[in-house]
């Protein structure tokens, strides 16, 4: 530490490096302080507790009459020395008959003063009981502790210290806004400290972005990643961040041990854990974007209760190992990369792994087992829900069957029952990409489980417009369940036959094949595969405008969905139904896809609302509603495009749109017609759905007051967006679906009088500059 400058104003020592960003960080802590008594800064080792301390209180010294003092407890490791640092740092000078306690509660009782007590995780409880003493003792002093837990005294309040913000890793942040990110400029500030004239350019930016979004956006592997740039060049650190524990070793001989390397640093987080602590934190790493605490007993908990397995896992938040996030009531936790990384290794070191991976694996194909059987009923939204919130360790489990030998066809189990969410929530690429990948590492072998994979994925193509693809997947699967030679694996690869001919433009081939199995499904017991196959023929009697048997059809489906309070089957027939009235009269078929449309958003059911959206447009320009028709045809457009779909797939339907757009084209003219369509595409999903429905739009606010009148959620979601989240990752954090957090992007840049997301960043940024007053 630098030479501190002692006196009447305090001890703070002289900074050596400049302090980078923490504006709004600096700004809320000054006014805890002059909320509270007591302020303690949280967070893992490197996120800059220190930094953060010092500044605020380098800043606050005018406040405080007495000055303001630092004590430094980092390489104290005797808990009976706790009040003597402090006498020291005070400069008073013990006297053998006081008490050291005593002393400074007799030096304290009449003096205004700030004391930052700096490190104190490992003496916490020597440290919590002498802050609560001097306290009580002391109306005019205040404390500001940093710890990686809370102090947990009466009257604390914790100020839990965030990475630095890190842009979206892509090339759509401009250069000049990169130095907005205060990751990107610290990396670039230490960067010049190594080598003198370095620079972020074109050519090593996105090297750059990937370092601080690899490294959390957490300042000291930054700062040990930048000073690496003395023996490498930017690409190789980034190569190298793999093994980023052996690379991130050179830090600041002036700093404390634990800062000399990143290992060093959660070294010591790892020794302030009890062994409990230990074992939870190595096993909870299996991991991957977080757990919840159901997952986490049935996986990780060994020995330990439930009730043991909530305090470990709440003890580990405390101190900062753990990150509590909640979403809509649910909460779950998950450690930050550098840490999940630490701990992967320990449980690799412990022989665990194994057994963790498989048992991760296992319990998360029991769950898509409970969500496949419950799928068809009341708890449809909170499934879709769950696995959205699951995606990545739902990844994890299709990579582990990948790689492990033997376990492809496991893979393809997960894979089958995950495509019901693919295609229900609009991730068609994604369901294609993993098919294709579980398949190919099946080798090939004739099994049920191979015939469903290549069935699903002939019906994902399909519904992309990507018939060909489509129809090689069904001989397929024709060819592999003929060679298995059971009835239940030919009913599968028909039923998907039938599918693919509705969007190959045969819907009297598709009503042949799909009405081959019709009793055999009604009969089965397969709940699912029964609404599909009757929604086929509806949908194939439709396009052929069979009235009365499309209305049998979505009757039949209609009554076994609403038995079960299912939402997503149910919305699609009424779009079938709707279409069989549709054709004789178009104002009589607008409830049916109104209700649709509703049932849909309800579950951001994306191609099902896309579906009943598009056909509403179709209604309002068949009945003279131009304007209403162009802003539902663009809102249809970007619900198409955002599940990966090119529009309407089916041959015969494609008329209605065509049509409908050269209605609404030649009634409102050029100009007007293109700013009704961007008026579409720039709803968010529940707006889409307000105007499908009830013919609301929201109001479009003059741009002098848009700046102010961010919702609360619009307003979140460009703080992530400042902090450089993908709407992918923003998604995963809020509990919502990607084209929800697309629409309030969309809707903030339209408020704030925006065209980008770096522009969204560099508002949040700036406001965070805007000057506070003294609050402490």
């Amino acid at each position: 530490m630098a030479a501190a400058v002692r006196g009447r104003s305090g001890n703070l020592p002289l900074d050596l490096t400049s302090f980078v960003g923490r504006r709004r960080e600096v700004t809320e802590t000054r006014r805890a302080l002059g909320a509270s008594r007591l302020v303690t800064l949280t967070g893992i080792g490197g996120v800059g507790k220190t930094r953060l301390a010092l500044r605020v209180a380098a800043d606050s010294q005018r406040s405080f009459a007495d000055g303001v003092w630092l004590v430094e407890f980092g390489e104290r490791r005797d808990p009976q020395l706790v009040a003597e640092s402090v006498a020291a740092a005070l400069g008073l000078r013990e006297q053998s008959a006081i008490p050291t306690t005593q002393l400074l509660t007799d030096y304290l009782t009449s003096r205004n003063l700030l004391l930052v007590l700096d490190n104190c995780e490992h003496l916490i409880d020597d440290v919590a009981k002498l802050a609560e003493t001097l306290l009580r003792a002391s109306p005019e002093l205040r404390i500001l502790a940093t710890s990686r837990e809370p102090l947990a005294i009466g009257g604390e309040m914790v100020f839990r210290v965030p990475p630095m913000t890190v842009p979206v890793p892509d090339e759509s942040t401009p250069l000049r806004t990169l130095a907005h990110y205060e990751a990107v400029n610290l990396f670039a500030e230490r960067a010049a400290a190594a080598v003198p004239g370095f620079e972020i350019t074109e050519e090593n930016r996105d090297s750059v972005v990937a370092i601080c979004t690899e490294l959390d956006g957490l300042p000291l592997p930054i700062e040990l990643a930048a000073a690496r740039l003395r023996a490498m060049s930017v690409d190789q650190i980034l190569e190298r961040l793999t093994d980023r524990f052996q690379l991130l070793t050179e830090g600041s001989r002036g700093a404390p041990d634990r800062q000399q390397t990143l290992r060093m640093s959660i070294d010591w987080s790892h020794e302030l854990c009890n062994p409990d602590e230990r074992e939870l934190w190595r096993r909870l790493s299996v991991f991957t974007r977080g757990f919840e605490l159901d997952a986490a007993e049935a996986i990780a908990a060994g020995e330990h209760t439930s009730h043991d397995l909530l305090d470990v896992v709440a003890s580990l938040v405390d101190k900062s190992i753990f990150i509590r996030e909640e979403h809509s009531g649910v909460v779950r936790y998950r450690l930050l990369d550098n840490l999940r990384e630490y701990g992967l290794e320990r449980l690799h070191e412990s022989g665990e792994f194994s057994d963790l991976s498989r048992r991760h694996r296992d319990w998360y194909l029991a769950l898509l087992d409970r969500a496949e059987a419950e799928w068809i009923g009341p708890d449809q939204r909170s499934w879709i829900l769950r696995i959205e919130r699951e995606r990545s360790n739902l990844a994890a489990t299709l990579e582990y069957c990948l790689t492990q030998p033997g376990e492809a066809e496991i893979g393809l189990r997960i894979a089958n029952v995950l495509y019901i969410f693919w295609i229900s929530c609009g991730l068609l690429n994604e369901g294609r990409l993993w098919l294709a990948r579980v398949l190919s590492a099946q080798g090939g072998e004739p099994t049920l489980e191979r015939v469903k994979a290549l069935a699903a994925a002939a019906i994902l193509a399909a519904n992309q417009g990507d018939v060909a693809a489509g129809r090689q997947l069904v001989g397929e699967a024709r060819d592999a369940a003929a060679r298995i030679g059971d009835r239940a694996s030919e009913i599968i690869a028909i039923h998907a036959a039938g599918h693919v001919q509705i969007y190959a433009g045969d819907p009297g081939e598709a009503i042949r094949l799909l009405g081959s199995i019709v009793d055999a499904v009604r009969s089965g017991r397969n709940i699912l595969r029964h609404i599909s196959t009757v929604l086929g023929l509806a949908t194939a009697t439709a396009v052929l405008r069979e009235r009365e048997e499309t209305a049998l059809y979505t009757d039949e489906v209609l009554e076994i969905t609403r038995a079960h309070a299912e939402s997503i089957y149910r919305s699609y027939a009424l779009c079938m139904r709707g279409l069989a009235l549709w054709h004789d009269d178009p104002a009589a078929a607008r409830p049916d896809f109104a209700q649709a449309a509703a049932l849909s958003g309800e579950v951001d059911d994306l191609l099902g609302t896309a579906i009943s959206v598009e056909a509403l447009a179709w209604t309002a320009a068949a009945t003279g509603e131009f304007r209403r028709s162009a802003i539902l045809l663009g809102a249809a457009d970007a619900l198409w495009s955002a599940a990966g779909n090119p529009g309407v797939v089916i041959p015969a339907l494609r008329f209605n749109r065509d049509e409908a757009r050269a209605l609404c084209e030649r009634a409102l003219g050029e100009r007007a017609f293109d700013t009704a369509v961007r008026r579409g595409c720039d709803l968010t999903l529940d707006e889409v759905v307000d105007f499908a429905v009830d013919d609301r739009l929201p109001q479009e606010e003059p741009a002098e007051r848009a700046a102010t009148d961010l919702t609360p959620r619009e307003q979140e979601v460009a703080e992530l967006v400042a902090q450089g989240l993908t709407n992918k990752a923003i998604a995963e954090k809020l509990v919502i679906s990607q084209r929800t957090v697309q629409g309030h992007v969309e809707h903030a840049l339209a408020k704030l009088g925006f065209n980008s997301r770096t522009q969204i960043a560099a508002w949040v940024v700036e406001r965070g500059r805007e000057p506070e007053g003294d609050t402490a």
